[in-house]
This record gives structure tokens, C-alpha cells and sequence, in this order.
């Protein structure tokens, strides 16, 4: 139960000694409770202003910086703060680092219940800014007009936005000729706009996407006027169903272009669908992979499974190397990309349409397989397939430290042993990080 009326210590000196899954930093009260302190770096002697108790731990805000942190640096960007897109601008790089490396030794051993984890440096992302392909914008209504930006930090309120640093530079205003365009076909009649993405490669290929209920929509004029607004050369409209979650497809309609975005990663060429997914950092994503797939050792004797194989980020590059590859994937959309990209490439995989959970059990023998599910983790019944495939070695891509820990501890208790852990930087000024974790069947 959260209590927000005057608690029992309103405020306190403190001082913040890191930095939590989440983004906030961490302090102990006078009292020993734990304080969650919005926007705390470590090494900061301030006094906080207890917004939230929750009995045994509190939400704080800072009333008073005493004595700033030398890790504290100035956050470039207008919106820090308000907006809750970044959540760490605040801090130094270095000090990032060494903190997601600590937030996932904690997951490991708290949630996990390892001893002594092997856990590698963070891997830096080349770039601390403009190192984002995509973002995408929420969009709310006041006053009868669109509102496109970010959610504000905290609460489900939209802060609009006119650029943002994380976009390369020369995309960083398209959120506000994005929403020039939505609030022109808003006066147009067009179904209330939920969601609206940019994607902006490396080649500088832009793609527009809006997420609408369904409904009319002005597909010509919306063509040329999200077109003409941003650059891009794909614009598409993808229908969720109604009353559902945003991310609950129903249907993608091509309004101009070929309804595909175009990327390179590490000298490979991917097409990518509008409902498909791709990592956000190209540069990063690189050494992601190359990491990964020089963490499953494949050669030309072996046969491997890309489970959660997606557009294909990782097949590419084990089919190269393995000696057979069998791809899971259970996303039409992702599905149309792998085979293209695997063409496009002259590569060859089996491709097994359906989720990994329930194919597994018909791909036969497999000697390593490289997994990569969604930021949940793996399934009750996917946990299940995975053991019972009695894979010798696996590669596991994690996006969250939390779900991790979690399936590392179950497989361990199915006999698999962790040999090293590496933390991936994918994400600078936020609190996600990327982990690639070695699994040999003991």
C-alpha cells in the first residue's frame, strides 16, 4: 500500500550510492529504510523530499544538491526531466558503465542465485548520442489537436518534443515535422492516431509509421503529407485491434514506398518491416553480434537453431559459419524480412515459421542454439522446450537482467552452468542494457 500523506521522515540528508534497475539512484535514510531518489547520481550529498512511502523503501526527489557528485554532468538535452525517454543523462558515461555491469551482477545473484558470477566489462556503444534508428512517439490530444512526443516521466501525460538527441543528427527535428503532418491529418478526418515511429538508417533511408485503431483514413493526402514532412520513403499505416494493446497488429497498409526500411549491419543488408523488429543501435548491435556469435563457436559441423530469430540479426552470420541453420520465428511480418535478407545475402537457413516454444520439439538434434526472446524471457513452456532439446550449448541475448537471472537460475537447475556473462551498452543515458551469456550443458 502506498502512502503519499506526510510519512514519518519527510526529509533527509542522504547520501546516493548507486544507481537502480529503473533509473533512479539509491540511498539508505537515517531510519536504514532504502530510497529511490528520481534523477540521484552516486556520490551526491543532498537532501531528499519523500514523495512516496511505501513502509520498508520510499520514492524520493531531490530538495537540495550539498555537494554534487563528480560523476554529475550537465544533460544536453531541453527535455531532461520531464521527458521519460532518457533517464541517466545526468550522469557520467564511465559511471553508466560500471553500473549496468553492477545492476546485472545484482539480478544474478539476488534473483539469479549465482555465486561469484563471471560478469565482463560493459561494452561500450560507439556513440553516446544520435546512435538511435528508431523512436517511436505517443501521441495524445488537447484541445482537439495532436500532442506527439514522449510520455512524461511518471505519469502517462504526453510532453511534445521538437527534437530529440538520441535520432542522428541530421533526423533530430523529424519529431516535430512529424507532428506538423499528424496534426494536418487530424483536421483531415483520419482515425485518431495512437503511436507514431521514425526509423532513420545509417544511409540515411527514413521510414514512417502511424498506429491507428480502425477506422477512415486519408491514405493518399496522408502519403504525401508524412512524406513530404519527413523524407521518408516508406509511410505505413498499421491497424491494431481495437481495444487492444498498440503493439496487437492487425493489419499494415502501405501508404507510399514499399512498406520496408532498409538498414546495414556489420557489411550485411536487412529490410525490415514496418511491425518487425530490429535492434535500435546499429554500431552497437554490431559488436552484439559479433560477440554472440563468437560466443557460440560454431563451425562447419554443426547444426544450430536461431530461436527468436526475427529479421534475421543473427542467421545471417551463422549460416556463414555453422554448418546448418534452422530459424524460429513466429512474426509473419519478421518472417517475410529473414527470407529476403537470407537472399539478398545468398545465405541459406531452414526457416521454421511459429514460436520456439512449441517448434523445438521437432528440429531434432541441434548442437548449439543462440536464443533471443522478447524482454519477458522465455516462457514457462518455452523453459521447458529448451531443457528438454538437451542443447549442449547455448547463447542467450537478454534485454532485461531481471528475466535473466531468472532463466539462468532454472536452467542451472537443469544442468546447464554459465560460463561468462557480457553486458552490452545498446541503450547510453538509459538503464537497459543488452547481456550475452554463455550456457554449457554440464
Amino acid at each position: 500500500m502506498v502512502r503519499t500523506e506526510r510519512t514519518r521522515m519527510d526529509r533527509a540528508r542522504v547520501t546516493i550510492k548507486s544507481l537502480a534497475h529503473g533509473g533512479d539512484g539509491v540511498a539508505r535514510l537515517p531510519d536504514g529504510r532504502t530510497a529511490f531518489v528520481r534523477l540521484g547520481c552516486p556520490g551526491d550529498e543532498a537532501t531528499v523530499e519523500v514523495v512516496e512511502d511505501h513502509g520498508r523503501w520510499v520514492r524520493a526527489s531531490i530538495a537540495e544538491i550539498h555537494d554534487p557528485s563528480p560523476d554529475r554532468v550537465e544533460p544536453p538535452c531541453p527535455y531532461f526531466g520531464v521527458c521519460g525517454g532518457c533517464h541517466w543523462q545526468h550522469v557520467s558515461r564511465d559511471r553508466q558503465l560500471a553500473e549496468k555491469r553492477r545492476i546485472l551482477v545484482d539480478a544474478l545473484t539476488r534473483i539469479g542465485h549465482l555465486t561469484g558470477p563471471e560478469v565482463a566489462e560493459t561494452v561500450a556503444s560507439p556513440q553516446e548520442y544520435g546512435y538511435r534508428n528508431k523512436i517511436e512517439l505517443s501521441v495524445a490530444s488537447a484541445g482537439g489537436r495532436p500532442v506527439v512526443g514522449f510520455t512524461k516521466a511518471g505519469t502517462n501525460d504526453v510532453v511534445r518534443v521538437d527534437t530529440c538527441l538520441l535520432l542522428p543528427k541530421p533526423h533530430a527535428k523529424l519529431p516535430k515535422s512529424l507532428a506538423g503532418a499528424l496534426t494536418f491529418l487530424s483536421s483531415r478526418g483520419a482515425t485518431d492516431i495512437l503511436r507514431a515511429s521514425i526509423r532513420a538508417s545509417s544511409s540515411r533511408d527514413v521510414a514512417v509509421d502511424v498506429r491507428t485503431a480502425p477506422g477512415p483514413f486519408p491514405r493518399a493526402i496522408g502519403a504525401r503529407i508524412l512524406a513530404e514532412s519527413t523524407g521518408a520513403r516508406s509511410v505505413t499505416r498499421t491497424i491494431v485491434r481495437l481495444g487492444s494493446d498498440v503493439r496487437d497488429v492487425s493489419q499494415v497498409e502501405v501508404l507510399a514506398g514499399k512498406g520496408v526500411w532498409h538498414e546495414k549491419l556489420a557489411g550485411d543488408a536487412y529490410q525490415v518491416s514496418s511491425p518487425s523488429f530490429f535492434q535500435v543501435n546499429t554500431a552497437a548491435a554490431a559488436l552484439l553480434r559479433e560477440e554472440a556469435v563468437t560466443a557460440l563457436a560454431a563451425d562447419g559441423t554443426m547444426r544450430v537453431a536461431d530461436l527468436y530469430a526475427g529479421v534475421g540479426t543473427f542467421t545471417l552470420p551463422l549460416a556463414r559459419a555453422a554448418g546448418e541453420v534452422v530459424a524460429v520465428e513466429a512474426s509473419k511480418y519478421a518472417l517475410g524480412d529473414l527470407r529476403q535478407n537470407l537472399e539478398n545475402a545468398d545465405l541459406d537457413a531452414d526457416i521454421v515459421p511459429g514460436d520456439a516454444a512449441y517448434a523445438l520439439s521437432d528440429l531434432g538434434h541441434l548442437d548449439a542454439a543462440l536464443i533471443d526472446p522478447p524482454r519477458s524471457g522465455l516462457s514457462e513452456r518455452g523453459m521447458r522446450a529448451l531443457v528438454s532439446a538437451r542443447i549442449p550449448s547455448i547463447v542467450y541475448v537478454s534485454c532485461d537482467p531481471a528475466t535473466l537471472a531468472r532463466d539462468v537460475s532454472r536452467l542451472a537447475e537443469a544442468g546447464y552452468v554459465a560460463d561468462r556473462f557480457v553486458p552490452v551498452d545498446l541503450f547510453p543515458q538509459t538503464y537497459h542494457l543488452e547481456t550475452i551469456t554463455v550456457l554449457r550443458r554440464s
